[in-house]
């Protein structure tokens, strides 16, 4: 008797996973060539997949992670919905994605999608052609991840380099190493070994089915931009932010989380105008600095977020909120 396999839904998006160098050596300018592969494409080059899971292609647009939108995200997340919706049988959803903005993608995904099925972000650091290639590996890594039982209820999760990260607490720390995606605060919740999928730690913060936020507050996320703090900078680019319609601005600031007197000064100038400001720090580890000063003016904290995922995070609550507190608790519970 043959045993039934979970049924994966892959999304492609596009991505150095499904691109093609010129030849086996080309891991640095693939993405000059336009050539990239369709989910069905992809998933028709791995062998033996029939033992794993039915994997169900589905196309999505192709495109280059740099230039994600928002827009995208929402269109991932109603996908994604509408895919559980159509095949309640569906194990897992499993997204590939260029890792330039992967983990922006993944947390946007973890805050809104209602759903109970794992979704895994995967990405590649060498196209599927190039030498070495992590493509693949990755690929069906993720595969095992989603239809794992003891994924269950974990959020949307990253897998790369044989690792499982939570959405919320991995970047990309390397910019061509293949261990390029860590969580640096609090490390990945597990990792795959062969056949074995095996945990060691949840994630604490909320996501998925007890988020408030939806792909509704995608749609309504106003412009937020992300100001970076370097010795001698100014307020400048705030006030230019601000100027450009920014409901929000977060400062990727010196650990632990201070900008110079005269950004400090043009936020506080900033918030006066009715712009939410927001303390975040620029080495990516740890958590931005909650002080009297900035209590006093009113520069919310981001807690150990990076810039950019505080950013999601300060979009998604000013769609509904602007009120202080409840952006506070927010950025407390997320």
């Amino acid at each position: 008797m043959t045993t039934a396999v979970p049924e994966v839904a892959f999304i492609g998006t596009g991505g150095t996973i499904a691109s093609i160098g010129k030849d086996a050596f080309d891991i640095l300018d693939y993405g000059n060539n336009d050539h990239r592969l369709h989910a069905d494409d992809i998933i028709a080059a791995l062998p033996s997949l029939d033992t794993l899971a039915r994997v169900t292609p589905v196309r999505f647009n192709t495109i280059e992670s740099t230039a994600v939108t928002a827009g995208d995200w929402r269109d991932l997340a109603l996908l994604c919905a509408k895919l559980a919706g159509d095949k309640p049988e569906l194990a897992g959803i499993v997204i590939g994605h260029g890792t330039a903005t992967l983990e922006e993608t993944a947390y946007c995904l973890s805050l809104t999608l209602k759903l109970k099925i794992p979704v895994v972000v995967v990405g590649s650091q060498r196209p599927l052609n190039g030498i070495s290639s992590d493509a693949q590996a990755n690929l069906v890594n993720a595969i095992k991840v989603a239809v794992s039982p003891d994924t269950s209820g974990r959020g949307v999760l990253v897998v790369l380099n044989d690792e499982i990260h939570a959405a919320r607490d991995v970047s990309k720390r390397s910019t061509f190493r293949l261990h390029a995606f860590q969580s640096p605060d609090f490390g990945m919740l597990g990792q795959v070994d062969g056949e074995a999928v095996r945990y060691y730690r949840r994630t604490e913060r909320l996501h998925t089915l007890d988020s408030e936020f939806s792909d509704a507050d995608i749609a309504a996320m106003p412009r937020v931009d992300v100001a970076y703090s370097y010795a001698g900078s100014d307020g400048t680019a705030i006030r230019a932010f601000a100027a450009a319609g920014a409901k929000g601005i977060v400062l990727a600031g010196f650990a632990p989380g201070m900008g110079t007197p005269e950004e400090v000064a043009a936020l506080e100038e900033v918030i006066s105008k009715g712009v939410v400001a927001l303390q975040s720090s620029r080495v990516g580890s740890g958590g931005a600095l909650d002080s009297a000063r900035h209590r006093s003016i009113g520069i919310l904290a981001a807690d150990n977020l990076t810039p950019q995922k505080a950013r999601i995070l300060l979009g998604l609550a000013l769609a509904r909120t602007s009120d202080l507190g409840e952006l506070k608790r927010i950025f407390e519970t997320y």
